[in-house]
């Protein structure tokens, strides 16, 4: 990072300290445990937030900072999510990815969609998870607008074997009615599983199936970003056998919206046109794009010290009487975090009340979720407020 860039996120580190608003973001906290923040006389730049993936920047707080870029290098507009600093995004995501090309899309659900119905090619069968998003929530898109039945797999499960995928096309070559295989789906991490990865051993088994069988291959990796910082993997050496990858620029990246959908030139090179068709060629979304390029510097450094801290407040959590930390198999940034004594509601009002912000409980639980603001505080403080807390 350089100092600029260092100087650029220092300057601007409390500019997530306010409740999370933007939609999708997990677990937002109420009005009343802000309110409590806001009284407890803790600085809004220490202010940490153990819910969501990314900061969860209100509006206010949005366009400050992107007037605070456009102040330090003036903000080149995008024409129908063309050119401009769009088209800069897109290099660096195509850079970080390892892949020839990217291109900017408003959502996920149209990154997952366009990706699956580029890599087919008309009519044909797509393998994914069941839990996954693209068949558990974006409203049968393939199905219905593009001709395409997915096939669901390992339900309940983060991971299908190489033995599911083999089963699939077996039963599809001997089939009365023959149809192909042409697309393997893969999520990792699974959101509908907690954060849960697709396991490393079993997906270079499907990957080689895959390029045996000639099926083309899409990663959906929106949270892949958060996956590296637990597992130290190389991004586009996680990408590299995929055909297609999308990531979010929402997420962590703390864009109002956004995704990108990166891969081989030949494949993406004019998907703006097929990405109009589907009502996605917004026309500015510079606002999106500048932020989303602001936080994507440095964020791997930035990242891998919060969760660092995490790991250390977990280790200290567990000694804790009356606490009880449960982590996710295989797991990413949630855990579970039980309160064994006292009321929970109580708890987490004591711990706003020290700058530190839990989410809603579940069946006696709170899932928490490591993100950038744990770098507010070190894990020695975080432990002390959780004890306090406690009392």
């Amino acid at each position: 990072m350089t100092t600029l860039d260092r100087r650029r996120f220092i300057q601007l580190g409390g500019v997530g300290s306010a409740a999370f608003g933007w939609p999708g973001m997990a677990q937002a906290q109420s009005p009343a445990s802000a309110a409590i923040a806001q009284q407890s006389g803790v600085p809004e730049d220490r202010i940490v937030r153990l819910s969501g993936d990314g900061l969860g920047l209100n509006p206010a707080q949005y366009a400050r900072l992107l007037s605070r870029i456009d102040d330090e290098s003036p903000i080149s507009p995008d024409s129908y999510s063309l050119g401009g600093v769009v088209e800069r995004l897109e290099a660096e995501c195509a850079r970080a990815l390892g892949k020839e090309q990217a291109v900017f899309m408003p959502t996920g659900t149209l990154a997952n969609h366009l990706a699956i119905r580029a890599l087919a090619g008309g009519a044909s069968r797509v393998i994914v998870q069941e839990d996954s998003h693209l068949y558990k929530d974006e409203g049968d898109c393939a199905q219905t607008l593009s001709g395409l039945t997915l096939m669901p797999l390992a339900p309940g499960r983060a991971t299908f074997s190489a033995a599911d995928v083999q089963q699939v096309i077996d039963d599809t070559k001997s089939a009365r009615v023959v149809k192909r295989v042409s697309v393997i789906s893969i999520e990792t991490p699974v959101r509908r599983k907690q954060g849960e990865r697709f396991d490393a051993a079993e997906l270079q088994k499907v990957v080689a199936l895959a390029k045996r069988e000639g099926i083309k291959l899409h990663l959906d990796g929106a949270r892949l970003f958060l996956q590296a910082g637990y597992t130290g993997e190389n991004i586009a050496e996680t990408a590299r056998p995929f055909d297609t990858v999308y990531v979010s620029l929402y997420k962590y990246f703390n864009a109002a919206s956004g995704a990108i959908l990166a891969g081989p030139r030949e494949l993406l090179a004019d998907l703006y046109h097929v990405r109009r068709m589907f009502g996605g060629g917004l026309s500015s979304v510079w606002p999106f794009a500048a932020v989303a390029l602001h936080f994507m510097n440095g964020f791997a450094e930035r990242y891998s010290r919060a969760v660092r801290t995490s790991e250390e407040l977990i280790r200290e959590l567990g000694k804790r009487d009356g606490l009880a930390v449960e982590r996710i198999a295989s797991g990413t940034n949630l855990f579970r975090l039980r309160v064994n004594a006292g009321d929970p509601a109580a708890f987490r009002k004591r711990l706003a009340a020290r700058g530190v912000m839990l989410p809603e409980p579940q069946r006696g639980a709170f899932l928490i979720g490591v993100n950038e603001t744990l770098n507010r505080m070190s894990g020695a403080e975080l432990s002390d407020a959780f004890a306090r807390g406690l009392a």
